[in-house]
């Protein structure tokens, strides 16, 4: 460092020495004539609860008591710290001019200021002050600090949940009025504008007399004067309200409630909220509706319908219910629902258990009426829940089916005697053709005896007239066995298994006499189905031999194929037979209708064919053209694998 700044250094150090010293010395005297002022003597600073402290005029602390030491966080007696090095950098203008303020009108109230403490910690304090004059001019100030930090903080949330508190009024879904005891408007929201078609914002209607505006409102409602006397009667009885329901001109519902506001037993206010009711309204009387509809229903329908608790004890029980039991509902209600019913006690825990899993139930009983007669009913029960979800008991639906059981115990009688009598209709038919079969046999063979017996003697015209009698015989007994073959069609239902059609089809095309002109084709493997094996071989071999007995072509064919259906498969037997007209599509499934006579058809061929398919739940129709040729299609279900 050159010389020359060292001295102007020296010089600099030297002044602000001098200027030190200046100032200590008058800050000394201003302190000795402070404790020579009437007022300096007069006040007692150490005495002073509040924090008190004396400043000069340039903010240097020249008393101060223990409560200020506390506040301002001094460890010593602080005299001579600049109280102004406390002031934040953004608020040294406001306390200018409150100093300023202080000057010209010597005294300040109430001002607040945050500051920074010499431990870094930031306070907010309240100052009252004034200033200290000897010979009418002003030598220091004087001031009571009191530290308002926590007050104020509390003073901001406070203002901050005042803030969420009208945000939240104001967005409401309910309308909010809120009055004071002269009734004039002190809070109120958009809501209560938007329902009673106020133009104006909530807080424009502060301070309005809510006396004239109902009177003013009164005729959106559909009873004027009743809405306003209603008011008056509330306020008249300051007692809670809640849920009452206003209609309105143009047809909407509101729900009312009302909430008088007392401090200290004495009335402050009147808080009215409004909600709009008229979706649930309309809800409501939907509901009473659908709730009558089904009343109706459940009584037309002679349903009986119980509630009971948890305990089993009758709540509730509707009149069909009383009318079925033959007791009155004094007798019913508050009784254990078990004592009416004979329930065996495993399967009562059983059900009692279902209820309580909360699962719903149906299941046949035995009940008691009042008079001692014993009834069929059917019951369904389902939990029954509050509207929280909490199961409060069981609701019972009960349908008397003592004259539907009774018909069931007929009908099992009836089908026992029906089956026995088909068995001996069964018998009958084997004996009654053993019977017929015995007196034609014995017939052919006295003829073929007299033919033997007579040979070389009888002329051509008794031998042909002979051959007739022999051959209507053998047609005879072939019908005969055809009877028999239709009326056993039908029987033995608990015969049926998985039947490969496949197999049966060709053992048939083996044992069959096929003249040679006509062949027999399978175009697909096929399939295994669900029914009697003999009735199925006994299906397709009618078909198969009514192919060939009508196919009048030199040359023949028959082709046997299916189609795969959902639950059963579609066969069809094909051939380029003579054809069906038409008109006897339906004819030729009739017992003993031939198209063709001929001495070995006897016309029922057909007939046990559709008897089988529909023996089996299928059907059967046909498609056909004179010349061209015939098909047959059927049903039959699938294996019971459901697989060819």
């Amino acid at each position: 460092m050159r010389q020359d700044e060292i001295d102007i250094l020296k010089q600099q150090l030297a002044e602000e020495k001098a200027a030190r010293i200046s100032a200590e010395t008058e800050l000394s005297e201003v302190k000795k004539r402070l404790d020579n002022t009437e007022n300096g003597l007069r006040v007692g600073c150490e005495s002073i609860i509040d924090a008190y402290l004396i400043m000069d005029l340039s903010g240097n602390i020249l008393k101060m008591n223990e409560s200020a030491r506390n506040i301002l966080d001094f460890n010593g007696d602080g005299i001579g710290y600049n109280l102004m090095s406390m002031v934040n950098q953004e608020d040294l203008e406001k306390v200018k001019t409150s100093f300023k303020q202080l000057l010209n009108e010597g005294i300040i109230t109430n001002f607040e200021l945050k500051i920074k403490t010499p431990l870094q910690q930031y306070k907010i304090v309240q100052i009252n002050g004034n200033i200290l004059y000897e010979n009418g001019s002003p030598v220091a100030a004087q001031g009571i600090i009191r530290e308002i930090t926590k007050s104020k903080e509390a003073e901001e949330k406070l203002r901050e949940s005042e803030d969420r508190l009208a945000t939240v009024i104001l967005n409401l879904d309910k309308g909010i009025l809120l009055e004071d005891e002269n009734r004039s408007i002190i809070v109120t929201n958009n809501k209560f504008c938007e329902f009673f078609k106020i133009p104006l914002q909530p807080e424009e209607l502060v301070g309005v007399d809510c006396r004239n505006a109902a009177e003013e409102a009164k005729y959106l409602f559909k009873e004027p004067e009743a809405f306003v006397n209603r008011i008056n009667t509330i306020i008249y009885n300051r007692e809670v309200v809640t849920g009452e329901e206003l209609e309105m001109v143009d047809g909407r519902v509101f729900e009312r409630d009302y909430v008088p506001v007392f401090r200290n037993g004495e009335l402050k206010g009147h808080l009215w909220t409004y909600k709009d009711f008229t979706v649930r309204r309309q809800y409501r009387e939907t509901l009473d509706q659908e709730r009558l509809k089904y009343r109706n229903v459940i009584t037309k329908m002679n349903l009986g319908l119980v509630e009971v608790d948890l305990k089993d004890h009758i709540i509730v029980a509707n009149e069909n219910f009383l009318r079925m039991s033959g007791y009155s509902a004094e007798e019913l209600i508050g009784s254990d629902a078990k004592n009416l019913f004979r329930f065996d006690q495993e399967f009562f825990e059983e059900k009692r258990g279902n209820r309580d899993q909360g699962l719903t139930d149906s299941y046949e009983i035995k009940m008691i009426t009042k008079r001692g007669e014993e009834r069929d009913w059917l019951v369904s029960v389902a939990p029954n829940f509050d509207s929280n979800g909490n199961m409060i008991g069981t609701i019972g639906i009960h349908l008397d089916i003592t004259h539907v059981k009774s018909l069931e115990r007929e009908k099992v009688d009836l089908l026992g005697a029906l089956e026995r009598s088909n068995n001996e209709l069964q018998e009958y038919a084997h004996i009654v053709s053993h019977d017929l079969k015995s007196p034609l046999r014995s017939i052919n063979a006295l003829v073929s005896w007299i033919k033997d017996d007579n040979k070389g003697k009888l002329d051509a015209p008794t031998v042909q007239n002979l051959g007739l009698i022999e051959t209507t015989l053998e047609r005879m007994e072939q019908l005969i066995s055809d009877v028999l073959a239709y009326s056993s069609v039908g029987f033995y239902e608990n015969e049926k298994e998985p039947v490969n059609v496949q197999e049966v089809v060709q053992d048939l095309i083996e044992i069959l006499f096929i003249p040679e002109h006509i062949t027999v084709y399978i175009l697909k493997p096929l399939p295994v189905v669900f029914g009697h094996k003999t009735k199925i071989q006994q299906l397709f071999q009618n078909l198969i031999s009514n192919a060939i007995k009508f196919i009048d072509k030199e040359k023949g064919f028959i082709y046997i194929s299916f189609e795969e259906l959902d639950e059963a498969y579609q066969f069809s037997v094909q051939d380029n037979g003579m054809g069906i007209d038409k008109k006897f599509h339906e004819k030729i499934f009739k017992v003993f209708h031939a198209l063709k006579k001929s001495h070995d058809s006897t016309g029922i061929g057909l007939s046990i064919v559709q008897k089988i398919v529909e023996l089996h739940h299928g059907k059967i129709w046909l498609e056909s053209k004179p010349n061209k040729g015939t098909t047959f299609f059927f049903t039959l279900k699938k294996g019971t694998n459901g697989t060819a």
